[in-house]
């Protein structure tokens, strides 16, 4: 028998599959199984991709693995990871890599501890005045109680004597890694009553939920779209329920005897929404994130290949869950860019559970309260219009800031105020973090940047440094200028550390705390701790970047504030009025859930962008058909697909002639390929990139993945990446 199998190597000149020879007692290997291999002179791992009867090598000249890891991949898995490669101009190994089980090429193994379970014989030896010590009769009386307990919480020596008289057992069994769980907003194990508007939208995923489960011929795997019928958009204003259509879509797709995906855009959220769905589902549920140890995600990962979970919850990289029969995949907040991965391959999740969904003859279920214009032009929309209380949504006022100069408009800082002598709840949003945006020098201009991109340095007042928030370098905060020393020295722009400092000081702490929830304020573990103490405060106000707009529910939230919202207005992007419209409507959705009503301040220096104009009348159907008006007038997605290639290098001229040469052997029909142009200097490397605009997806992919596999191996010898974004975000 011959294996062929994927080296995990990095390099795109290495291209396999290479053939392996099998010996008559590995009968154990299969598609998925994780080798040790020689290659190339040296010990390394692959992965088995195919298994045949014969090679096109003589099989003396074959080499045979030198052994087989514990964890395998599932086929359908391995199959994934090839298409991976092709749709992202990747390389099978990359994307293998991704799939792997946690820590299974650095030989991650399940954890095994001594146990001790109480005998039959210690049960009676314990009711009798048999001759027991009294810490001999503690330790049978703790085994009575709680049941089988890890041996060392007991001592082993004595429990081995205890062992000698058959009063206990020991056995070494696995001791399942469990990440914690935090509680953040409400659970509930019983189902509440639907809305008419969730019976409503309900009832299409249910149906097309029997049918596939009904249909098994439908779950092929092949490419392409997923059947008309699967694939829906839940199109729900915030706090409309469409978590709880989830949960029910779920229920139904477990009772069929079948798994289930659930996608969260932040890890910050995967506690909140992990809750609630084992609230219901109980233990059947397994999270994948990338802020668990790695033995709580191989464990998590095991469970879920072993069909002990039936249900995995987690952000981009959950879509990758190594569950049978597959279901429904439920994408939430399907808007949110989060969910394109920035390695190589740069996929996107979104794109990934459709293509699962199709292989498993499964329902796709999008939502949003601002879906992206591709969403709505690809599936079945299912509208839900209004609160699950049928609470109106809170008026928005427009803050013009043209002629203010602090960073709080006096309007906001007065119903700040109020909400203090209320003793109420705000969510204040600034899509940025620091205290200050750069520093110059007011003698000569100097602009402190960054020594390895051509960025400015943001001020950190908390730590006393100033930071790149590209590669993470870090240097002290200045006293003069180094160009022409003079101590003049101006701050410009706020972030959210000085808005805390802000707020701070306008409305003290006593009794009125105060939660700061960005990169800098907390790690990523004491997240989910951040926002469990803001919802179990009485009052306070949670300041933050992005994520806190996205997918909480606080119902004593009266109050929204957007600092500085045209913000993401000022990037060189066709998504830049989306993105701005997504933000100030999602911040909006947090307010008002509750009894006392709701509030939303927006402080911009474009009160009149149409994106801020839509999101102020809560007008979703409005700015998706005018978006797509202009994606349709200049050619945009989804009325098109971009392919963005980038050549780095030390040195610019490099760059620029890499790209210059793919430029040349790119030739993709209808389509356009714009470029070479320069990109600023990013971590010591110059950049330049090309951008391909196409109408035939597939044959743009094709023409680019050709190109790039046979100019990347040689401008590598000189020191020049490539790297390909299918899909740029």
């Amino acid at each position: 028998m011959i294996a062929r199998v994927q080296p995990l190597t990095r390099t795109r000149a290495v291209r396999g599959p290479f053939d392996y020879r099998l010996r008559a007692d590995q009968t154990e290997i299969g598609v998925g199984s994780l080798l040790r291999i020689p290659f190339g002179g040296r010990r390394t791992l692959g992965v088995v991709v195919e298994l045949a009867q014969r090679s096109d090598v003589a099989p003396e000249r074959l080499a045979e693995p030198d052994g087989v890891l514990d964890t395998s991949l599932p086929a359908e898995l391995v199959a994934l990871a090839g298409w991976m490669a092709r749709e992202y101009c990747s390389t099978p190994a990359r994307a293998l890599g991704l799939l792997l089980a946690p820590g299974a090429t650095a030989g991650a193994r399940a954890k095994r501890a001594l146990v001790a379970e109480l005998t039959p014989a210690g049960g009676d030896a314990l009711r009798e005045s048999s001759r027991l010590s009294e810490r001999q009769r503690a330790t049978l009386a703790r085994l009575e109680r709680q049941g089988p307990t890890v041996a060392a919480e007991l001592g082993t020596p004595a429990l081995r004597r205890l062992e000698s008289r058959g009063l206990v057992s020991l056995t070494s069994r696995i001791q399942p890694r469990r990440p914690a769980r935090h509680a953040v907003g409400s659970t509930s194990a019983t189902a509440p009553e639907l809305t008419e508007d969730q019976k409503r939208v309900l009832a299409p995923v249910l149906e097309a939920l029997a049918a596939a489960g009904a249909d098994p011929a439908s779950q092929s795997t092949g490419e392409g779209q997923a059947p008309d019928g699967r694939r829906f958009l839940l199109h729900g204003v915030t706090g409309s329920g469409k978590t709880e259509v989830y949960l029910q879509a779920v229920a139904a797709t477990l009772a069929a005897g079948r798994s289930a995906i659930v996608l969260v855009p932040e890890i910050v959220l995967t506690p909140q929404a992990l809750g609630r769905f084992e609230a219901r589902f109980g233990e059947v549920v397994a999270v994948l994130h990338s802020s668990l140890s790695q033995g709580q995600r191989y464990d998590e990962w095991r469970r879920l290949a072993a069909g002990a979970a039936k249900v995995c919850v987690g952000p981009r990289s959950a879509v990758f869950a190594p569950l049978a029969d597959i279901g429904l995949i439920v994408v939430d907040e399907e808007h949110e860019s989060s969910y394109k991965h920035e390695g190589d391959p740069r996929y996107d999740a979104r794109h990934v559970a459709e293509h699962r969904a199709q292989a498993h003859g499964a329902v796709l279920l999008l939502g949003s309260a601002t879906p992206r214009p591709e969403s709505v032009l690809a599936t079945t929309r299912l509208r839900l219009p209004s609160r699950v209380d049928h609470r109106p949504m809170p008026p928005v006022e427009v803050l013009d800031m043209r002629t203010q100069h602090h960073p709080l408009h006096p309007e906001t800082r007065m119903a700040l105020a109020d909400l203090r002598r209320s003793a109420g709840k705000a969510i204040v949003l600034l899509n940025r973090r620091g205290w200050s945006n750069f520093l110059s020098c007011r003698a000569c201009g100097h602009v402190w940047s960054c020594p390895n991109c051509e960025v400015a340095l943001v001020l950190h007042r908390g730590g006393s440094f100033l930071a790149c928030h590209h590669c993470g370098h870090r240097e002290a905060v200045p006293g003069r200028c180094g160009v022409c020393a003079s101590v003049s020295v101006a701050r410009h722009g706020a972030g959210t550390e000085r808005i805390e400092h802000e707020l701070r000081e306008a409305l003290g702490e006593t009794g009125f705390p105060i939660f700061r929830l960005d990169a800098d304020s907390t790690a990523l573990h004491q997240r989910a701790g951040t926002l469990a103490r803001f919802a179990a405060a009485r009052s306070g106000v949670l300041v933050g970047t992005q994520m806190v707009a996205k997918g909480h529910d606080f119902p004593d939230v009266s109050l929204g504030v957007v600092v500085d919202a045209d913000q993401t207005l000022r990037f060189p992007d066709f998504r830049a009025e989306e993105r701005t419209f997504a933000l100030v409507t999602q911040l909006a959705g947090r307010a008002g859930r509750g009894d006392r009503g709701g509030r939303v301040l927006v402080q911009t220096l474009a009160p009149d962008a149409r994106s801020i104009v839509f999101a102020s009348h809560h007008d979703s159907d409005g700015f998706i058909a005018d978006e797509l008006g202009h994606r349709r007038a200049l050619n945009y997605p989804p009325f098109s697909s971009l392919i963005r290639i980038v050549c780095s290098a030390h040195e610019e001229p490099e760059a620029r002639a890499a790209a210059t040469a793919l430029h040349a052997q790119i030739a993709p029909p209808a389509a356009t390929v714009l470029g070479p142009a320069p990109l600023f200097r990013l971590r010591g490397r110059a950049r330049s990139q090309l951008v391909i605009k196409a109408g035939d997806r597939p044959a743009a992919i094709a023409a680019v993945g050709e190109a790039v596999d046979r100019i990347a191996p040689r401008v590598a010898r000189r020191g020049v990446n490539v790297s390909v974004d299918v899909d740029p975000q």
